[in-house]
């Protein structure tokens, strides 16, 4: 049975978090006279001399609303690269525990276990993209903290099979993070629902991607109350700020414009499949649920020079483990895929 007690680290269970001065206080108040701000304003039309609500409230009241799950089981990040490194320097000891990857996946997992000095062990994909239950469950031992699954994967663009997922929640005793950055797209729904469920399980989600606001960097991480305490004690007090969280209030009372994208991006998504079909250097193109795929040519590098050289930007997949081949493709605007076609229809 999952306790968070025995994967949180000891230092973590004894850290005393820094208290900002706007944690100190409750309520409402006119001045402000605690945290050594200038008082005088900033040199903006929009005043941002004061310090950023550490805790997000408001943004995450409107998420509440939005997800269905109450305040006290989400958190902000710094885009979800925040949470995920938080989640390794909370439960984690360097050089002792390991965590699982399953590539091809998102490479920040592997890139921030190698800042925390985190061993990761590898537990490749079946060759449809799917998780290899054996041999995860090979790969456990006593100092495994966490799993990491990204559904919709990156860069395959497929859901992972969500009874496999389950099957991890219920027997193994550390922490499942499932990254749900594209679940907008998915058919699938969002293992959120599950939180009551599992206490060892974090979501992932971002307003990264079909939201819009990848320049503001706001992450969010969905967990048990016990999670997200850890991991609000570890992160710094001001982790989100102001223009960010006023920025995102903004966007997230904008639902109707979001669905609205997310249906012309599948739209637009289906037309760049069959118009890529026609082409001799296509062998496949897999099954998405993002809002990319993933294409496996004859010449990858070849087709993304070619592409560079019209100014056409795609990502190069080709020596990522089981992409061999590959490159990825963002759906774009409808201008924007057919200028894609109309380019590769020059290519030789």
């Amino acid at each position: 049975m999952f306790s968070i007690d025995n994967i949180l680290r000891e230092n973590i269970k004894n850290l005393v978090p820094y208290s900002s001065a706007r944690d100190e206080y409750k309520g409402e108040a006119s001045v402000f006279l605690d945290a050594n701000e200038n008082a005088f304003g900033s040199p903006l039309e929009q005043q941002f001399n004061r310090y950023p609500d550490p805790l997000q409230y408001n943004v995450k009241k409107r998420l509440s609303e939005i997800k269905g799950v109450p305040i006290r089981n989400i958190f902000l990040g710094n885009g979800s690269d925040e949470a995920i490194d938080i989640l390794f320097r909370s439960f984690c000891n360097p050089s002792v525990d390991n965590v699982i990857l399953v590539p091809p996946t998102y490479g920040m997992y592997k890139v921030s276990a190698n800042i925390n000095d985190i061993e990761t062990r590898n537990v490749p994909l079946t060759d449809d993209y799917q998780l290899n239950l054996e041999g995860i469950a090979e790969a456990i031992d006593k100092n495994t903290k966490l799993i990491f699954i990204c559904s919709p994967n990156n860069p395959t663009g497929n859901s992972i099979n969500r009874p496999d997922v389950e099957t991890l929640l219920a027997n193994f005793h550390g922490i499942v993070v499932v990254d749900e950055a594209y679940i907008n797209f998915s058919r699938q729904k969002t293992f959120i629902q599950e939180l009551t469920e599992y206490g060892n399980l974090v979501v992932l989600q971002t307003l990264s991607k079909a939201w819009g606001l990848a320049g503001l960097r706001v992450g969010m991480a969905f967990a048990s109350e016990e999670i997200i305490e850890v991991m609000n004690k570890v992160k710094p007090p001001y982790n989100i700020n102001e223009a960010s969280q006023q920025l995102a209030l903004q966007a997230l009372a904008n639902i109707d414009q979001v669905n609205a994208w997310i249906k012309e991006t599948l739209i637009q998504r289906d037309k760049l499949v069959l118009g890529l079909k026609d082409f001799d250097f296509v062998m496949d193109i897999y099954p998405s649920d993002a809002n990319f795929i993933l294409v496996k040519t004859t010449d990858p590098k070849g087709i993304y020079n070619f592409l560079v050289q019209k100014g056409i930007i795609v990502r190069d997949r080709s020596k990522v483990e089981l992409c061999e081949g590959c490159l990825r493709i963002t759906i774009g605007t409808r201008a924007e895929n057919k200028i894609l076609i109309d380019q590769l229809k020059a290519f030789k």
